[in-house]
């Protein structure tokens, strides 16, 4: 079923965060509704919103960087491709960010 992708340790661990992430948010709005606030984003979002902002952003993080990896070899005179939780940690940090000044 799941053949189709290719399933190394760091994209198990972003899809994990993802789920935990949700599961997380979840709990929290069962326990503590959310209220509209404005923050550095153009528009009023609620803690839902900025979570499925930051999904977003992150997302293309790592497919920008997976699409410019491999010229990154050439353009910084690598030996070989960076590694990918450069990626990760630069999508959770963003995602991080937007969650709390979004």
């Amino acid at each position: 079923m799941f053949a189709w992708m290719a399933w190394t340790l760091p994209v198990a661990v972003f899809f994990i965060c993802i789920a935990l992430m949700l599961l997380g948010m979840t709990v929290w709005e069962i326990n503590s509704p959310t209220v509209e606030r404005k923050g550095w984003l153009p528009i009023a979002t609620t803690r839902g919103d900025r979570l499925f902002i930051g999904l977003l952003s992150a997302a293309y993080v790592n497919l920008a960087f997976v699409a410019v990896s491999e010229k990154m070899i050439t353009w910084f005179g690598l030996e070989q491709e960076p590694s990918i939780w450069i990626s990760f940690v630069a999508s959770m940090l963003l995602i991080g960010l937007i969650l709390r000044k979004g």
